[in-house]
């Protein structure tokens, strides 16, 4: 191979992990999903909620801004209709690795596949107060209005985060 090609993949393999995310898509499987329309409502400082804003726009996960370091900080553990079908719910995990508490906002959005039509439907956690070294599991929430089982809901993912020191 000459220099040149190395050099070329090189950039490539760089320009893939900035555009993507250093630790990966901040997607999860729903099981179970939700149906088409949405309606959501919301509450600040607790740890789950639920939100009519639509703050969108993805976290790519690389770079120092702290919607950069709140991204990474947020792991899916799993997206899901709730047992009595009435609710979508995203299991989060936050860990902090800093030195001091923040505060994380965190919208995220519930979405289906290209061939399957799914309503708009986005879930918050407002002001989620993590210590210095910490996790905290929560859930985000938004009600599920379809009349279905939800199962074109296929995958939840991350539409921006942010933290703000506590």
């Amino acid at each position: 191979m000459k220099l040149r090609q190395v050099r070329a993949i090189a950039v490539f393999g760089i320009a893939l992990v900035a555009l993507t995310g250093a630790r990966g898509s901040h997607g999860a499987s729903c099981g179970g999903g939700s149906s088409s329309g949405s309606s959501h409502s919301s509450s600040s400082g607790s740890d789950s909620s639920s939100s009519s804003s639509s703050s969108s726009g993805s976290v790519s996960g690389v770079g120092g801004s702290s919607r950069d370091r709140a991204s990474r900080d947020i792991k899916i553990d799993e997206c899901a209709l709730s047992a009595d079908g009435k609710n979508l719910v995203a299991k989060l995990t936050i860990t902090n690795t800093d030195s001091s508490a923040y505060l994380y906002d965190v919208t995220m959005q519930f979405k289906g596949d290209a061939g399957k039509p799914a309503g708009l439907a986005i879930a918050q956690v407002n002001d989620l107060r993590v210590e210095a070294g910490a996790s905290k599991s929560t859930e985000a929430t938004t009600p599920y209005t379809g009349t279905g089982d939800g199962s074109e809901y296929t995958k939840c993912e991350v539409a921006f985060a942010d933290r703000t020191a506590a």
